[in-house]
């Protein structure tokens, strides 16, 4: 997400809109806090608010970037208040893959901040649905692919790279598509995996790639900026997705631009993006059997690794910014209070 609103505010930017970011990670001052466990949190968040509150003075609308869990709690909801307390219209764009269970089990807590937002965006028909159990109205604005700057490599020869590009957290299973991976590798022994996220289980699967004998064949990268992240799908053969929660990845969006086919396990939102068979495969979650299955098929099937990328590319363009930002603006304009807002 933290990469979508770069790019988000950079097309913004270059549309002639004055964009100022509020990032919820800003780096600790002094410096010394980030070694104080308890205390940092405080270093950060006051600030946080602080700069909210002041941002909201001098801007004539709050987009806010929101997910599930405590980010909702000590981000998101923050930032929809005090806007809402300095008349700033506001609008809450809801990414969190995980939203069935939150709701679920806090919802109480989101309605009377839900309430106070001019509109409540999402990026897919699978969010809308879960919106609409609890009454709440949406508008489906799609996550955003920068067409300009992923493109297919020109030339490629295909190889065994594979990638996964999702947080090292647990909703993303990232063990299962290392044992997907170790047995990948008994098909194709000079396969090789770039792992691209940050996350707090780095150092248990740095143990479990050691377990499994993959240990030389993996490289954790840690969180790449979007220039990295571009040159990493221009390297890549293959994209492997093992969420057990997910939304609208845009890593599936930045494969399909780049001209990577896909493996992906079918949960969530997922479905509603791309269809298995057409441009992905998609298997069950928590499986690594299947998945490897399914990545030795589009690995040793050249022909099917083609029409699968072919097909993503054709997806890709339906999430161009020229064919999404008229969608954006229009919300906009509405929580402006304006009839339309006219951009080059």
């Amino acid at each position: 997400m933290a990469n979508q609103t770069m790019q988000l505010a950079r097309l913004l930017r270059e549309a002639g809109i004055l964009v100022e970011l509020v990032q919820v990670n800003a780096p600790y001052r002094p410096v010394w806090v980030e070694k104080l466990r308890v205390v940092r949190a405080l270093f950060r968040f006051l600030p946080y608010l602080a700069r909210l509150w002041t941002c909201a003075g001098r801007v004539d609308l709050f987009h806010v970037m929101a997910n599930s869990g405590w980010a909702w709690h000590l981000y998101a909801a923050p930032a929809v208040w005090l806007a809402s307390l300095r008349g700033t219209p506001v609008i809450v764009n809801y990414r969190g893959g995980d939203a069935e269970r939150f709701f679920q089990a806090e919802f109480a807590w989101l309605r009377p901040t839900l309430a106070r937002a001019d509109a409540v965006l999402v990026p897919s028909e699978f969010l809308a649905a879960v919106f609409a159990k609890w009454a709440v109205p949406t508008e489906i604005v799609p996550n955003i692919i920068d067409l300009a700057r992923f493109k297919p490599a020109k030339g490629k020869e295909r190889g065994h790279h594979l990638i996964v590009t999702r947080n090292l957290e647990d909703i993303y299973d990232i063990p299962n598509a290392l044992r997907a991976f170790a047995a990948i590798r008994r098909v194709h022994a000079d396969a090789r995996l770039t792992v691209a996220g940050s996350g707090p289980r780095l150092a248990s699967l740095e143990k479990l790639c050691a377990e499994l004998g993959v240990a030389d064949a993996v490289r954790f990268t840690g969180r790449l900026d979007n220039e990295d992240i571009v040159d990493l799908y221009l390297n890549a053969d293959l994209l492997l997705n093992p969420s057990l929660v997910d939304n609208m990845p845009i890593s599936l969006l930045e494969a399909m631009a780049s001209g990577v086919p896909i493996v992906s396990t079918n949960v969530g939102g997922i479905p509603h993006l791309v269809e298995d068979g057409k441009n992905a495969i998609l298997v069950a979650p928590g499986e690594p059997a299947a998945m490897a299955a399914a990545a030795c098929s589009v690995l040793g099937d050249g022909k099917l690794a083609e029409r699968l990328c072919q097909a993503g590319l054709e997806t890709a363009t339906r999430f161009a910014w020229s064919q999404v930002r008229g969608q954006l603006f229009s919300v906009y304009a509405r929580a402006l209070g304006a009839p339309s807002v006219e951009l080059a």
